[in-house]
């Protein structure tokens, strides 16, 4: 809103009006508005869920040996993220923009359907919120609107790399002068590193094309699936999912930005989208909201985000990899959240298996992997066998656990931003 306002007024020559077409100088004021929202909000939010009396009635204490000490803190926080992600995406981005469009589409639908999980558990007393299912579908659902809309809408539109061969040696990397619709995506640490998916359904013949797109919606469905659950089953510590998440937003908002600028796209040899700019402003509002819910969500945590925070994390996560071409990265960069996933898939894949030979064995002490690091033996099922049971040896704090897998996250960001120069 403010974005066009000040538009208008750049027609009048109203000093200082030009300067809200820069994105770098929206992307910075909705970064701190974002910040002061959280910290503002949060305060006020946190005492009225206190009022309510809308707090964790419950902790599994065989899982975790902090839990009696969590019991009575409010839940339910992703209300928090989610207002200090829209309110200054509204007041700062351009709403015509079909990328902030989707995104903030995904922000409200999957944040919906976090509180509604939320919302079982918390007020009709059932720990097991939303059936699996029905969150299953709420998130192919949003994975198929992005999917369908990027193949749909005209805007939607990148701009190809022509390289082009100089005197003797010398390539320079230019971008087409129309922009074309594209099923192109980013494959990391290889040159000439655009995989296409028309050509992967080659085999369809003169259907190639249509089919490239079946698999590109899929593709998009399965991403922002996976992402949104991971990020669910990385929320099981203070400031864990937060902190991880503001980290991968931060290399999410490098590439947005750097796919959003034509100069800065042909020196990396990478597609340039226009108008993706307008991402790296909703990443710094994202950025803004994680750090800023992290003043209440740090060990010891005065609030948890819930799955009304983690699942819209994820998606917002997922949908941005896609939107910019880059979703093949996703496993590198959330690496945590699929180690996450994965840990509790194969935990209870071998378990059945087990079972159904009439023995209990499991891989680790505790999924997700997290929970592994500060279960004691002494909560350890005496009836099971652990492959690992050993493995750690001792028991660690669960702010030791946090900030160890912010390092993890750091370094997989870093290696994510280096594919941009090594392939």
């Amino acid at each position: 809103m403010l974005y066009y306002l000040f538009r208008f007024l750049e027609r009048f020559d109203i000093p200082g009006a030009h300067v809200w077409s820069y994105v770098s100088f929206r992307a910075l004021l909705t970064l701190i508005l974002s910040l002061i929202i959280s910290a503002w909000f949060g305060e006020k939010f946190i005492k009225f869920m206190k009022r309510r009396k809308i707090a964790e009635t419950q902790r599994d204490a065989s899982i975790d040996p902090f839990g009696e000490k969590k019991k009575g803190v409010p839940t339910m926080g992703g209300i928090i993220i989610i207002v200090s992600i829209l309110v200054p995406v509204i007041l700062l981005g351009r709403m015509r923009n079909i990328y902030l469009i989707l995104m903030i589409i995904t922000t409200i639908w999957l944040g919906f359907l976090g509180f509604l999980d939320d919302y079982i558990k918390i007020f009709r007393k059932n720990k097991e919120g939303l059936k699996g299912k029905y969150k299953i579908v709420g998130q192919v659902s949003i994975g198929l609107i992005v999917g369908l809309v990027l193949w749909a809408s005209p805007d939607a539109v990148i701009k190809e790399n022509v390289t082009i061969q100089k005197q003797g040696q010398v390539t320079e990397v230019i971008h087409a002068s129309e922009p074309t619709k594209s099923l192109k995506t980013t494959i990391p640490f290889v040159k000439n590193h655009n995989l296409d998916y028309s050509k992967v359904m080659a085999f369809c013949g003169k259907y190639s094309r249509a089919a490239g797109w079946i698999l590109f919606v899929l593709m998009t469905i399965l991403v922002v699936t996976a992402v949104s659950n991971g990020a669910n089953l990385n929320d099981g510590m203070d400031g864990m999912c937060a902190g991880n998440s503001a980290i991968i937003g931060v290399a999410l908002g490098i590439f947005a930005y750097v796919s959003s600028h034509i100069e800065f796209a042909s020196y990396l040899n990478i597609m340039y989208i226009p108008g993706s700019q307008e991402l790296v402003v909703f990443i710094c509002a994202f950025v803004g909201a994680m750090i800023g819910f992290l003043w209440y969500n740090a060990f010891p945590a005065q609030v948890f985000m819930g799955d009304t925070g983690s699942l819209t994390i994820g998606g917002i996560i997922g949908v941005c990899a896609v939107i910019i071409h880059k979703e093949l990265l996703v496993p590198i960069l959330c690496g945590i959240f699929l180690v996450e996933s994965l840990s509790v898939m194969i935990q209870t894949f071998y378990f059945k298996w087990m079972k159904r030979k009439g023995q209990r064995v499991r891989i680790f002490r505790a999924t997700p992997i997290h929970d592994n690091f500060r279960k004691l033996d002494s909560q350890l099922d005496p009836t099971s066998k652990y492959v690992f049971k050993s493995w750690p040896q001792r028991q660690f704090h669960e702010s030791k656990i946090t900030i160890r897998f912010w390092i993890v996250t750091i370094i997989l960001a870093a290696m994510t931003i280096i594919t941009l120069k090594i392939r």
